[in-house]
Formats: structure tokens, C-alpha cells, sequence
């Protein structure tokens, strides 16, 4: 067996490289404040693991104090890190008060001459931050369900090995101690915190990285001023030649825009378009899809909704953004929208409809604006 001083070698060495690797996606995403909460967590807890190794069988109050200390100050920012994966507004008191509290309870006995006591209430400091921790990943399993489970897993097993350690001095009434505590539940722990650093660190940069490809994804089809898709993200997802049975598509054109930027500016003209994205999101379902095709066009697709149904969304939408009543210019006119209709019809593409709906309009801007139009029914396929 190897002994318990080379675990605790082995076990830094470990982390070190996990550190390395959590600092380094940190600097590539300065953003992502977790990864640098558990590069500085796991960086405390290889200096405590380094020192405990090292002390080459000393066990005076400074080779026992110094080293726990920093060890759950590791554990606080291990946690702090695990809070803000899951929550990236999360508050980080609680954390470090809980650290804080447990270095305390632990340091306590330690200074009073009870190794074994501080000894304990350090490893049961251990397995509470490790339950907290997979707590967290366990109640943030909605984004991948599979990992977050395992890395909850592993926390919890982390977990259960500080508690079999605590439990081993209790049973044992090793209330004070003269040097390491020497028994199969520290090789159980020293042995699980290897592996449970090296999955949890694995699992975590995996769905760190999966996060960062989401985002990716996600800038690369939203329109960046309103939040809507942008016009490639819709024929991505509507192909031009794709039959679209029960499909309603909407076309909106922002009346007057022109005027807007040219008296107001275009940062104004900019929070106008907002605003009727924002009108478009209160009115719609969440199955319904909105993209800006350009300048001040958008596109509503509503899916399983009829003629007249489609047609008191797009009124709705027509009548909430007059309602906010926007200046246009230094007359009394307000900003409007004109919308042109066409619902699929039998074996039709979706490039069909949507050439129908785009006519329909253009007749609803020539026919005065601020009106939805309505393209005729297509009755042969």
C-alpha cells in the first residue's frame, strides 16, 4: 500500500493540473467567474495537501492548524465556484461565512491540544462543503442531466469518505493525537478525493466547454439588437422547399423607420425596434418563432393557428405597438407597423408562403399603412 504522505503528494500533483486547466479557461473567459473560483479553491487546497505531505512525520500545532486552515478555505472557494456554475448571480457570502465558521470549530480543539477532535471537525468541514457542492450540481441537472448527475455522484461519494474519516476517530476515541490518523477510512479518502477531483475537474471543463459552444451557437443566429433570431437562423430552421401544413406566417415592416432615425437618431431608432421586439414577445406563444430579416422587417411564424387566429395575433401586435404611441417626427405622428398574412396551404413550401405573405405586405404599406393585410387562400397545391 502506499502510504498516506504520498497520497497527499500524489493528490497535489493532481489538482495542480487541474488548477492549471481551470486558470486557463478562465483567462479565456474572464466571464465565467466559477472557473476562477475553483482554480483559487483548488489552488488552497494543493498548498494545505503539499504542506500535510511534506511535513515528514511532524505533527506540532503549526504543521496541523496552518494546513487545515487553508484546506477548507480551499473547500469555501470549491463551493463558492460549484454556486456560481449553477447560478452565475449567486451571492458569495455564504460560502466564505460557512468557511470561515468551520475553520474556527476546527482550529478551536486544535489550539486547546486536541488533534484528533480538530482532525475530526476538519474532515466533517470536508464533507459538508463536498455535499453542498454536489448539491449544487445536483439541482442544476435540467442543463445536462448526465454529467451534472455524475459530478453529484462524485461529490457525494467525496463526501461520504470525510465522513467515514470522522467517524473512524470518534469510534476509535482518538480525541488527541500525536501524529496523522492511520486507518483504511484515510486511504479510502485520500484515494476518493484523487479520483473525485480528477472526474468533478474532467466533467466541469467538459460542460464549461459545452456551455461556451451553446453561446457560440446561440450570437450566431440571434439578431444582437433585438434578441430574435436573425434571418439565417430562420432558413436553418424553415428550409425554402420544406411543406408547411397549418403554418401562418407573419411579415412586419415598421412604418415611417426613415423618419425615426433621420429626426431622432439611430441609437433612438434602435430602441424603437426594441420596443416592437419587445411588443412581439408579450403577444406570442412560445412555440411561435420571430426573426428580423433586416433593417426594420420581421417574421412571425405561428404554427397550428388558422386564418382568424393568425390574423388577431398579428392585430395584437399591430395595436400594442401603436399603443405605445412613439413620436415619428415633430408632427403628432406615432410609430406604426403594417403586416402582411398567408396561411399554408395544402402541399405548399415555405418559401411560398412566405413570398405571399411579403406581397400581402407590401399591399398593406400602399394601402395606407398601419393595417394588417391578408394574402388570398392558395386552394390548389
Amino acid at each position: 500500500m502506499i502510504d498516506n504522505a504520498s497520497l497527499l503528494i500524489g493528490i497535489a500533483f493532481s489538482s495542480a493540473s487541474l488548477m492549471v486547466a481551470l486558470l486557463i479557461g478562465w483567462l479565456n473567459a474572464r466571464g465565467e467567474s466559477y472557473l476562477g473560483h475553483g482554480a483559487i479553491g483548488i489552488g488552497l487546497v494543493v498548498v494545505a495537501l503539499g504542506a500535510m505531505g511534506l511535513r515528514n512525520g511532524a505533527y506540532e500545532l503549526q504543521h496541523q492548524l496552518v494546513p487545515f486552515a487553508v484546506l477548507i478555505a480551499g473547500f469555501s472557494f470549491i463551493h463558492s465556484g460549484s454556486r456560481l456554475f449553477r447560478n452565475p448571480h449567486a451571492r458569495l457570502f455564504p460560502s466564505l461565512l460557512l468557511g470561515l465558521a468551520c475553520i474556527l470549530f476546527t482550529a478551536a480543539p486544535l489550539i486547546a491540544g486536541y488533534a484528533g477532535t480538530g482532525t475530526l471537525m476538519l474532515n466533517l468541514s470536508g464533507a459538508l462543503f463536498m455535499f453542498l457542492c454536489g448539491l449544487e450540481f445536483w439541482r442544476g441537472r435540467h442543463e445536462a442531466p448526465a454529467a451534472m448527475a455524475v459530478n453529484a455522484t462524485l461529490y457525494a461519494l467525496t463526501a461520504l469518505s470525510f465522513v467515514g474519516c470522522a467517524v473512524m476517530l470518534a469510534v476509535q476515541r482518538q480525541w488527541v493525537l500525536d501524529g496523522p490518523p492511520q486507518n483504511w477510512a484515510e486511504d479510502v479518502n485520500s484515494i476518493m478525493a484523487l479520483v473525485g477531483l480528477t472526474g468533478i475537474g474532467a466533467i466541469t471543463l467538459t460542460l464549461h466547454h459545452a456551455r461556451a459552444a451553446r453561446r457560440h451557437r446561440t450570437e450566431a443566429n440571434t439578431d444582437a439588437l433585438t434578441g430574435v433570431l436573425n434571418r439565417r437562423a430562420l432558413f436553418e430552421r424553415f428550409g425554402e422547399d420544406d411543406i408547411v401544413p397549418d403554418l401562418g406566417v407573419l411579415m412586419f415592416d415598421l412604418d415611417n423607420f426613415k423618419q425615426i432615425n433621420d429626426r431622432h437618431g439611430h441609437a433612438h431608432g434602435d430602441l424603437v425596434l426594441q420596443q416592437f421586439a419587445g411588443v412581439m414577445r408579450e403577444q406570442l406563444r412560445g412555440k411561435d418563432v420571430v426573426a428580423r430579416l433586416g433593417g426594420e422587417e420581421f417574421c412571425v411564424i405561428l404554427p397550428g393557428l388558422d386564418r382568424e387566429a393568425a390574423q388577431r395575433v398579428a392585430e395584437g401586435i399591430r395595436e400594442g405597438f401603436a399603443g405605445l404611441r412613439i413620436p415619428i417626427g415633430s408632427s403628432d405622428g406615432i410609430a406604426t407597423v403594417s403586416a402582411g398574412l398567408a396561411t399554408a396551404g395544402a402541399g405548399e413550401t415555405f418559401s411560398s408562403v412566405l413570398s405571399r405573405a411579403d406581397a400581402a405586405l407590401y399591399k398593406a404599406k400602399s394601402a395606407g399603412r398601419n393595417q394588417v393585410h391578408l394574402a388570398a387562400l392558395r386552394l390548389v397545391a
